[in-house]
């Protein structure tokens, strides 16, 4: 899902009913989602301390590759917001020792809500 060696960029849609069953095993005591977000099979886990995604394999799904991102990693983000006739969003995360992760949301995303998260973690 979250590729470090290249550009590939995927429209995150908003996952108006978010199924966490997966990743909740890994939530720490007290951590709350702030979104979820879906690209095919595929989904990514916006929460109060980290970005989780997680990369569905096989032709049954059963496998999953998790992915965790901690916000206390982040060295620089930014956001671009939505406009009138550009509806999508973007943000751009810069992680000490992995480098730049870029996700490109559809339109209907709180990029401004996962921004404050961040914030409250690298300011």
């Amino acid at each position: 899902m979250i590729d470090f060696n290249s550009q590939t960029i995927f429209k995150l849609k908003r996952d108006r009913t978010p199924n966490t069953k997966a990743i909740e095993p890994l939530l720490v005591p007290g951590e709350k989602v702030i979104g979820s977000y879906t690209v095919f099979r595929d989904h990514v886990v916006f929460t109060d301390k980290r970005i989780i995604a997680v990369s569905v394999q096989g032709m049954t799904g059963l496998k999953k590759d998790f992915t965790t991102l901690p916000y206390s990693k982040v060295s620089a983000y930014s956001v671009q917001s939505a406009g009138v006739l550009d509806i999508d969003s973007e943000m751009e995360l810069y992680f000490a020792g992995v480098g730049k992760v870029h996700f490109e949301f559809s339109g209907g995303s709180d990029v401004v809500a996962i921004g404050q998260a961040i914030s409250r973690y690298i300011l």
